[in-house]
């Protein structure tokens, strides 16, 4: 029994001296291990802390009495007006100085971010976090020093705080002429320690739009992790779900149909990415970046960019080349036929700056496509054209074996191949048109060079229905959905006399449905943007005249 507690004793002593060893010979790693990464938290406008505020939106305030309750600092660029808040350095007062609310001559400026407990409160904040609680670090109620007296792209602005714990925060702001800040935040480090801080951004909104998303555009939460796109709906997290994720690079944010905010991540260090819903009409997108170990006497940095604007896709592709930002171009929604969408795009913007009329390089780009798809439309109105000077001896046959279904069929293609007609040919440049026509709609809907875009007449914005509609014309009320303008009309007589043009299907029911497309498409398309109505019209037309064309070198009348 002796020997077992002597046994017992050596056992405990020897691990004693293992575990003491390894603690000696591997103390970072230890360490390492066990440090808590600090969260992004919740708290309310009065808090103070190392806490970031979420806003109670519950009780909302005039925006001119929100802006003038703390100092600012004007933002004046080619390109932006707007302020940012000397209290937490918020970025919450911005404008797109370009573009208008509505086509009206003294429609404001558009907005995108407003200050917080108004009613479309939308802002970004950044700064630090750390896992000591009793490190004071600046927050939203921090009161800055600022040295500078606006931020213009020849003008930055720094702001410094002093935690009176040995730390010192500097912040510099700069913008370009476009929609591109940067951040560089340094923290002076005289507390007589290693401090260990990380870096944070978000950006949060109200989303108090009752009517449904579109289903055309998508317009939420976007950001690119890990080179994959993730588009988050707010309605995907109304029930206070979040996404989580971590990632070296990319960008997360906001993204409406034209206008879109997000930060730009270090590509050389993981962040962690949050998409959250903070009650019932708050959203937030944040970040949390690699730890930064200060030591005493040194001074630790980070540079941070954001992008607040609108989504002009040729600035969008320089901001990707000049900053290596992965997949920037993606904060336009270019749908599943990217590789269509976005060509075009480029095309159409080739043509209006030789033209100088958005509508006018539409048609231009209609007649390209027309061009570019000949060789096949011709054979497939060559095909047509013999098909339809068949069509008496289709009706013998028709006539013959009316009641014997199977023979008729039999027979029918019998006399396609002494012919050496393919009826399948004439359904080949419409299969080639899908993608075509569904790239095209996507640039007429997502591209913000063709919002507010002039044609001729009365069409004042390329990117809206037809306003001439029926009940303004005969001036009586037109239920809503049969309510449509003058060019949907245009188009479904262009595609009735392109039917007209071409065989009739033999089947009765078929000829019938084939008789009522014209009607169905132009009260379908009658209320999309007019630039797509217009190039189907005009490609229509188009189409008309080379059929014709074909028609009388073969022969039919």
């Amino acid at each position: 029994m002796k020997d077992d507690v002597k046994g017992l004793y050596l056992a405990v002593i020897a691990s004693i001296i293992v575990i003491f060893i390894t603690n000696l010979l591997f103390p970072k790693e230890q360490v390492k291990q066990t440090q808590p990464v600090p969260q992004i938290e919740e708290s309310v406008e009065t808090d103070t802390g190392n806490k970031t505020d979420a806003v109670v939106f519950d009780e909302t305030m005039d925006k001119n009495v929100a802006l003038a309750q703390d100092r600012r600092i004007q933002i004046k660029t080619p390109s932006l007006l707007g302020s940012i808040r000397v209290k937490g350095g918020r970025f919450d007062e911005l404008y797109l100085d370009k573009y208008k609310q509505t086509l009206a001559a003294d429609s404001e400026d558009v907005e995108l971010f407003a200050p917080a407990k108004t009613d479309n409160a939308y802002y970004a904040e950044f700064g630090w976090l750390s896992a000591d609680k009793n490190l004071k670090l600046p927050n939203s109620n921090t009161v800055w020093n600022v040295k500078g007296k606006e931020l213009t792209p020849q003008s930055p602005i720094v702001l410094e705080w002093s935690n009176g714990q040995g730390l010192r925060f500097i912040r510099k702001i700069s913008v370009d002429e476009h929609y591109m800040f940067t951040l560089e935040q340094d923290v002076e480090n005289n507390s007589g320690r290693t401090i260990s801080l990380y870096p944070y951004g978000l950006i949060k909104r109200t989303n108090n739009s009752k009517t449904a998303a579109s289903t055309i555009i998508h317009e939420g939460m976007i950001g690119v992790v890990d080179s994959s796109l993730e588009e988050i709906k707010y309605k995907d997290l109304e029930k206070g779900e979040k996404e989580e994720y971590k990632t070296n690079g990319g960008w997360a944010g906001f993204s409406d149909h034209y206008w879109f905010s997000a930060f730009i991540l270090d590509k050389n260090s993981e962040s962690k990415i949050k998409f959250s819903k903070i009650n019932e009409n708050s959203y937030q997108t944040d970040f949390v970046g690699a730890e930064q170990k200060i030591e005493n006497g040194s001074v630790g940095s980070v540079d941070l960019k954001m992008f607040a604007g609108a989504k002009e896709i040729k600035l969008l592709d320089t901001y990707t080349k000049q900053f290596n930002i992965e997949k920037f171009d993606l904060a336009v929604d270019f749908g599943w036929y990217y590789f269509l969408t976005k060509p075009f795009f480029y095309i159409l913007d080739f043509f209006y700056h030789i033209i100088g009329n958005m509508g006018w390089a539409i048609l231009l780009f209609a007649a390209l496509l027309r061009l570019v798809m000949y060789p096949i439309a011709s054979k497939s109105f060559d095909s047509m054209s013999k098909m339809k000077k068949l069509q008496p001896k289709i009706k013998e046959l028709q006539e013959r074996y009316g009641e014997d279904k199977m023979k008729l069929q039999q027979e029918t293609m019998l006399l396609y191949r002494k012919e050496k007609i393919n009826p399948a040919a004439g359904c080949l440049p419409m299969l080639i048109q899908i993608p075509v026509f569904f790239s095209l709609y996507k640039v007429l809907n997502i591209s913000i060079e063709i919002r507010h875009a002039p044609f001729i007449g009365w069409i004042k914005d390329l990117s809206a229905p037809d306003p001439l509609t029926i009940s303004k014309i005969i001036h009586f009320p037109v239920p809503g959905f049969l309510d449509i303008g003058i060019w949907p009309i245009i188009m479904g007589i262009t595609m009735y006399i392109q039917q007209k043009l071409n065989p009739a299907p033999t089947n009765k029911d078929q000829a019938r449905m084939f008789m009522l497309l014209p009607l169905i498409f132009m009260f379908m398309l009658g209320h999309f943007a007019a630039g797509l109505v217009i190039y189907w019209s005009f490609s229509n037309i188009l189409s008309i005249l080379q059929q014709k064309a074909i028609m009388r070198k073969n022969g039919v009348k």
